[in-house]
């Protein structure tokens, strides 16, 4: 005698998730396992050398709240700005490759609009260049 088809198909989706299922247990099962054998086997001592602060290995010395220098930061700032600048460069290369190539009137102002661009970011990066920024004396 053959099953019903609504049984059937009960019984083929069950099966196409079977795997799915299997693969949560393990994996929740994993993380329970792993946080259960750690507070079991792991080390439970403190004292006061245990609870000292541990920065690099180096006893701490000093104010933590020592000031930095600006130029790191307007390094860090120019980094992050060519970085967006490449985010933005890769799209539009890609979306719009008649520009690059050469083509005419709607490729040619978008080529010129992608060049203003770079422009005012070279431009920040020459007055950053003036300013001293990448010199670390």
């Amino acid at each position: 005698m053959t099953m019903p088809i609504l049984a059937q198909q009960l019984t083929s989706q069950v099966n196409s998730w079977l795997p799915v299922l299997i693969l949560l247990i393990i994996a929740i099962g994993f993380g329970v396992a792993n946080i259960a054998i750690s507070l079991l086997i792991g080390p439970t001592r403190s004292g006061p050398g245990k609870e000292t602060i541990y920065e690099s290995g180096m006893m701490p010395i000093g104010d933590t709240r020592k000031r930095f220098n600006v130029k790191f930061y307007l390094l860090a700032i120019t980094f992050v700005v060519f970085d967006v600048e490449i985010v933005f460069l890769y799209p539009w290369a890609t979306a719009f490759p008649h520009a690059v190539v050469g083509g005419g009137g709607f490729s040619t102002l978008l080529l010129i609009s992608m060049l203003v661009f770079i422009g005012v970011i070279l431009v920040g990066y020459v007055y950053e260049w003036g300013k001293g920024v990448f010199h670390w004396d």
